[in-house]
């Protein structure tokens, strides 16, 4: 478990730079400033905190469906599988410049932002926590990134808190944000959007090894096939 943990809070810190520069904007616009000061550190915390549990809640749907994978005795496989999958699109990202989305996913993220609309023209202290899991739920590659990550572990439980680390890592640098209130330079932040696929990249490399079972601690650990059948001695 603290394995899974890790990880999350590693892959968090390391994408807290692209959440600067590409989610940074949106942190900014909170219509914070009409409130008082407890009230804004309030809302600025409800904001991200909304963030996290989207995530734990992405983890807990993603791993109980890697949990049938492992169960099925295809996480071998899959773990492969899925870092080809995320290669190929890193690749796609690179030349395009653009995540691949398709349109039933971009007719969700369109009502996603319609729903954040209408919080952000009447904002209360709850719709800030109901902004932040909405922001949760918008395109984001390393958010994929983490889903990913959640289907190649063997318990629901290693899921949840694999992303609800991965939010907690990505929070310094959003509360650092959202309190100082610094602005990212353009230029920098086509920094960030340059160096996600090569981040994308590593990941994938990352669970092709996990499939390969090359008995490399935290890089390649045996994985068994599926859960072995209990053995009862009266």
């Amino acid at each position: 478990m603290w394995q899974a943990a890790m990880a999350g809070l590693l892959l968090g810190l390391v994408s807290s730079f692209h959440c600067v520069g590409m989610c940074g904007p949106l942190a900014l616009a909170l219509p914070v400033h009409r409130l008082q000061r407890t009230q804004q550190v309030i809302a600025v915390i409800l904001y991200n905190t909304g963030r996290v549990i989207t995530y734990a809640a992405l983890g807990a749907l993603f791993g109980w469906l890697g949990r049938r994978i492992y169960i099925a005795g295809f996480q071998q496989w899959f773990s492969i599988a899925m870092g080809v999958i995320i290669l190929l699109l890193a690749f796609f990202y690179y030349y395009q410049q653009r995540p691949f989305s398709p349109g039933w996913l971009r007719n969700f993220h369109s009502s996603i932002q319609n729903g954040m609309g209408r919080l952000l023209l009447s904002p209360r202290l709850p719709h800030y926590l109901l902004l932040g899991m909405a922001n949760g739920l918008l395109p984001c590659g390393m958010v994929y990134l983490a889903i990913a990550g959640t289907l190649s572990t063997g318990s629901m439980g290693e899921s949840v808190l694999f992303m609800t680390f991965f939010g907690a890592g990505t929070l310094p640098a959003m509360l650092i944000l959202s309190f100082l209130g610094f602005r990212i330079k353009l230029s920098l932040r086509q920094q960030f959007k340059k160096a996600v696929p090569f981040i994308i990249a590593g990941m994938a490399v990352l669970l092709i090894l996990r499939g390969l079972n090359l008995g490399i601690p935290f890089v390649s650990p045996v994985m068994a096939r599926s859960p072995q059948p209990v053995i009862s001695c009266h």
